[in-house]
């Protein structure tokens, strides 16, 4: 423990440093210039003030002043006064002294003060690292959860990339590309975050619909896209009961991404905002993948082509402002289809 001692006069700074020597692993720093010892407390650590009330560079109180902080925070001070005067120790108290000697010094006081206060030092530091252990693992602990959180969502994408031909790559440029929406509308960083690894479990549900009319090349009729539309609410009534946010927002997602601005899609005829954010935003990056991607029942757009789609269906299918959005980030969008192309796609420009 390092004991700071600050007194004007020589001699006494000599008889409190041998007394704090009788105490074991204790070290002392001691001052006979008040400002000096308040430039070295500010910058090194210590764990109790020894201070001096009478001084001539400052007395104590304006030391305690000057030294700032919240007192709660800081090392205990005992403070020395040769003054009896009890409204001084009352300022005192309220300023930051823990405790008082009266001058001249008993050395067996001194000895069981300075031994106290530096007990109750060692309890406030020990309870201190013990709430950093304790945050510490509750970080590791969360930072766990999260992962075996981003675990389940990979092992679920997994199982249905076995059936659903517009998955692998697919789902993970839809999923960036919903992340770059989200950052240029403005949202923050955790919540961009949940929404990258939320996204692509947008159609889970599709584990529930048929292979004759998930494989099917070519276009799907009145009957057979009656069922394929289904798949939102399977994917939905998969992920709703999980108390995990991510699989909440993945839950909204599912049900929300085939929902139009302008009210006609599916499945509950949702309009504008009554959308979900999340939903309305991977509606723009599902869409604009699908389309520059081969698929069973078409080939590849040029991406001009998607982009003219996106722009003349803005307020139809999509919310403009996340249209506007994605093709404000169109250099990022370039970037993130180099970096997982899946040889199915077509780069044209």
């Amino acid at each position: 423990m390092k004991v700071v001692i600050v007194d004007d006069t020589h001699i006494n700074l000599v008889l409190m440093s041998r007394l704090m020597e009788k105490l074991e692993d204790v070290s002392t720093v001691a001052f006979q210039s008040a400002p000096e010892a308040l430039a070295w407390c500010r910058t090194n650590p210590y764990d109790l003030l020894v201070l001096d009330y009478m001084m001539p560079d400052m007395n104590g109180l304006e030391f305690i002043a000057e030294l700032g902080g919240d007192a709660r925070g800081r090392p205990p001070v005992l403070m020395v006064t040769a003054s009896h005067d009890v409204e001084i120790r009352h300022r005192a108290l309220e300023n930051g002294a823990n405790d008082f000697l009266i001058k001249p010094i008993d050395k067996v006081e001194f000895l069981a003060r300075t031994r106290n206060m530096l007990e109750l030092r060692r309890a406030t530091v020990a309870l201190e690292n013990r709430a950093s252990w304790l945050a510490s693992e509750v970080s590791k602990a969360t930072a766990d959860l999260r992962a075996r959180e981003q675990e389940t969502i990979l092992l679920l994408c997994r199982a249905s990339e076995y059936r659903d031909p517009e998955t692998g790559a697919h789902i993970q440029r839809m999923a960036h590309y919903s992340r770059l929406i989200a950052a240029e509308l403005g949202m923050s960083e955790e919540d961009q975050e949940c929404l990258l690894n939320a996204a692509p479990m947008h159609d889970i549900g599709k584990v529930g619909t048929p292979d004759t009319i998930l494989l099917k090349p070519g276009r799907l009729n009145a009957q057979e896209m009656e069922v394929m539309r289904q798949h939102a609410l399977i994917g939905y009534n998969i992920l709703k009961s999980s108390e995990a946010k991510m699989l909440q927002l993945a839950a909204e997602i599912a049900y929300a991404h085939h929902e139009r601005f302008d009210g006609t899609g599916y499945p509950n005829g949702l309009k504008g905002e009554a959308i979900p954010l999340a939903g309305r935003i991977v509606a723009v990056a599902d869409v604009f993948d699908a389309l520059t991607n081969v698929r069973p029942y078409k080939q590849a757009w040029t991406l001009d082509a998607a982009r003219e789609f996106l722009v003349d269906n803005s307020g139809s299918h999509f919310d403009p402002a996340c249209v506007q959005a994605l093709l404000r980030r169109w250099q990022d969008v370039l970037a993130i289809r180099a970096s997982m192309h899946d040889g199915d796609s077509q780069d044209a420009a």
